[in-house]
């Protein structure tokens, strides 16, 4: 018993008793380690399940009840709630009535939950067709850029935010080369010019939770206690804090074409010297892409988890679509 009402819990949590739980559960033992793996291994399933099946003509539903029975055949559940959408620029999208077709892309979002409570979380992008357009291409690349430049980074002693840095710096170069960004790359991203392409952070702790203890504020699990920034898309990242031994991660950059934002920007004439309005335009229906992977922080650098791989390069996802 703590001898606080109800209402004195509820609106005096103590910050001391907090960081104490945290600083518990951010290191995971090897137990929890094996644990953690069998959610991953399960998670790649239900990717490489829902890669094999995708067709046009389907709904986003019949692929959700069909790798939402991988993961509760194992004696677990969903670690959260499923995105499969065709509709990627929405960020945790659990909209699933939509008829997919041919030349779209479909990103999925998922996670296994072992039977002991373990969470894995993984995100795939694939065509609804059998091959990525070669504009699809050159986006999914540049994602998958990004994203090896975070696991590049990623090791004890970074701060998650430069990690996340990484990714935004990759973005940024990338687009510019494409015609969608101008200017000079370290200034678009100190100002926060990316955020229109990526406007979320590049991953969060993960264990029993599928963002680990985050009911307990991203402050204190994410950041330590140190405040978080206020700028879009900075903002949004939920792990800050420098990276240890033992910490569970999950590295998942993207990009998002999304027009509502787009278009309230060049109303305001936001970032006009960093953004190419009239290129940006050209992909309004394009989506979003996003891949995720699980990371070990180990004693001098990381480890991907999980015994099994789930297929990132275009050649390895076409192959399974075939």
């Amino acid at each position: 018993m703590t001898g606080l009402s109800a209402q004195e819990i509820k609106t005096g949590p103590s910050a001391e008793f907090i960081m104490a739980v945290v600083s518990q559960r951010n290191y995971k033992t090897a137990e929890e380690i094996v644990e953690i793996e069998k959610g991953v291994d399960t998670t790649v399933d239900m990717h490489v399940t829902a890669m094999k099946m995708v067709k046009p003509g389907m709904q986003e539903l019949d692929i959700v009840v069909e790798i939402e029975k991988i993961a509760r055949a194992t004696g677990g559940d969903i670690s959260f709630p499923t995105i499969a959408t065709i509709s990627g620029q929405t960020l945790h999208n659990h909209y699933h009535g939509n008829i997919i077709e041919a030349g779209q892309l479909f990103l999925l979002d998922c996670g296994a939950e072992t039977s002991m409570a373990y969470a894995g979380d993984l995100s795939s992008t694939f065509p609804v067709g059998q091959t990525f357009t070669d504009l699809q291409k050159d986006i999914y690349n540049l994602v998958l850029k990004s994203h090896y430049a975070c696991v590049d980074a990623l090791k004890p002693g970074v701060t998650f935010k430069e990690v996340h840095r990484a990714a935004c710096l990759t973005i940024t170069e990338g687009l510019k080369s494409m015609g969608l960004m101008k200017g000079d790359a370290e200034s678009a991203v100190e100002a926060g010019a990316h955020a229109l392409f990526f406007p979320c952070g590049t991953g969060h702790m993960m264990g029993l939770d599928i963002h680990d203890m985050e009911n307990l504020g991203e402050e204190f699990v994410g950041y330590g206690g140190e405040p978080k920034s206020t700028q879009f898309g900075l903002k949004s990242l939920r792990l800050g804090r420098v990276m240890e031994p033992d910490f569970v991660v999950t590295i998942e950059p993207g990009i998002y074409f999304i027009p509502e934002l787009t278009d309230q920007w060049r109303s305001q004439k936001k970032f006009m010297e960093y953004l190419n309005y009239d290129e940006i335009d050209k992909f309004r229906d394009f989506g979003g892409i996003r891949n995720e992977e699980d990371y070990l922080i180990t004693p001098d650098g990381k480890r991907l988890l999980g015994s099994k791989r789930k297929p990132m390069l275009i050649e390895e996802v076409e192959a399974l679509r075939k």
